[in-house]
């Protein structure tokens, strides 16, 4: 996105995108005075080209031009209104195709009765069209609002909670209380009170073991300086355990960054780990025990089942040596590896806790809906899925990327109970 070519590509699709949501302004304005039409044109060009203005700051200056803060929420706030246009587009594409299939159906007949039905329905077509056009902006109107208000929830904390049932648990770990967070994303952090609160409700569940599956940064160990001193008070009894995530590799951005090369940043986000005081799992499992009875915790690299994410995980590895125990938990970032993995081939996990899908940070979860765009990509994306004697959770991240919001999928705090 960054080169010339990349810029001057997407900056004409925003122009054209103007151009034709435009043309509905337009029509829904006809009825209007011409004061108030150029009015209405003059705002509208004005926010077309301060989003592209915008766009280019974005692109070609430092973080430090605008600083962290604002640089986030003007993408954030171009992309919504990209979004949003694109969403009433779909109403506008609709009346298009509507009086086309009009025009050309009254062409091709090309009788009298049908010229002269279709011209009887002329103000009926204007009609719908201004519809259409309303409805569309309605549409678009509506998601750009509902991303603002999400700009409000990313702090937003939710405490989840959830009984599991496993006839294989041992005696000793009945009513076992775990708190599972995932996907932190340091690196978008924009206000280190409002973290310190949701370190807080994790502190207050009081766990006997705290799991973390994941994406403690977004590309660089630094991003998680200024907040190690909250995620350090994060303790248990049993212990914290954590595994890597697909951002922690630092995979999407372009190494070395300030002297510093992609090998030593992650081996910097392992020490980062360890100073933590959390116990990083790679490839590899830990026996809990108490009682005198076990149960195997596993750890695993990242392994997604989808092509464009990276496979470091070597279930095979962390699973050697497990076989005697009766129960056990995998810690897996991505929850695609449940399906593709842990099904067919580890019969005797019993329990997958995994992250990575945020709930895309977008949706709909009200009794009796449950509903995101993510979920047309994987097919567990929140909450509690059940095969058999096997279970996998997918907590919806402690974090956020990319948008500084949530919408109906609010930041999660898993609070886990064995029975």
């Amino acid at each position: 996105m960054r080169t010339p070519t990349g810029v001057l590509i997407f900056l004409s699709c925003m122009l054209l995108l103007d151009w034709y949501v435009f043309q509905s302004v337009k029509t829904v304005m006809q009825s209007f005075s011409p004061r108030t039409r150029q009015s209405v044109f003059f705002v509208y060009w004005s926010i077309s080209v301060a989003c592209c203005l915008g766009f280019i700051l974005f692109v070609y200056t430092q973080q430090a031009f605008l600083g962290k803060s604002a640089r986030t929420y003007l993408f954030a706030t171009i992309i919504g209104l990209f979004l949003a246009k694109l969403v009433a587009i779909l109403f506008f594409l609709a009346d298009d195709i509507r009086r086309s299939v009009l025009w050309a159906y009254g062409s091709i007949a090309n009788r009298n009765n049908i010229v002269a039905a279709t011209a009887a329905n002329t103000d009926d077509a204007i009609s719908r069209s201004t519809f259409l056009s309303w409805l569309g902006m309605a549409a678009g109107g509506s998601l750009f609002g509902s991303l603002l208000y999400g700009f409000g929830n990313k702090y937003n904390y939710q405490v989840t909670r959830q009984q599991l049932h496993f006839k294989e648990l041992p005696t000793a770990f009945k009513g076992l209380k775990m708190v599972h967070i995932s996907d932190i994303h340091s690196g978008s952090f924009l206000d280190k009170k409002a973290v310190e609160r949701g370190i807080h409700k994790i502190i207050e569940q009081k766990a006997d073991i705290i799991l973390f599956t994941g994406d403690l940064v977004n590309d660089m160990a630094t991003e998680v300086e200024v907040y190690k001193d909250l995620f350090a008070q994060i303790k248990a009894p049993l212990g914290v355990y954590s595994t890597l995530g697909n951002h922690d590799y630092g995979d999407y951005v372009q190494w070395p960054i300030n002297g510093i090369s992609k090998e030593q940043n992650l081996q910097n986000l392992k020490k980062v780990h360890a100073d933590l005081g959390w116990r990083l799992l790679m490839n590899e499992h830990v026996v809990l025990e108490q009682n005198n009875e076990q149960i195997a915790l596993l750890g695993v690299e990242n392994w997604g089942a989808k092509a464009r994410f990276p496979k470091y995980g070597q279930l095979d590895k962390a699973y050697a040596g497990t076989e005697k125990y009766p129960f056990k938990i995998l810690l897996s970032h991505d929850p695609s590896h449940w399906q593709a993995q842990v099904l067919p081939t580890y019969k005797d996990i019993q329990l997958v806790l995994s992250g990575h899908t945020h709930g895309m940070q977008f949706g709909l979860e009200i009794p009796g809906v449950k509903w995101s765009p993510i979920q047309y990509v994987y097919k567990e994306w929140a909450g509690l899925y059940e095969v058999g004697k096997q279970k996998l959770y997918v907590n919806r991240g402690f974090g956020f990327l990319g948008y500084p919001g949530r919408v109906g999928v609010l930041p999660e705090i898993t609070v886990l109970e064995l029975v």
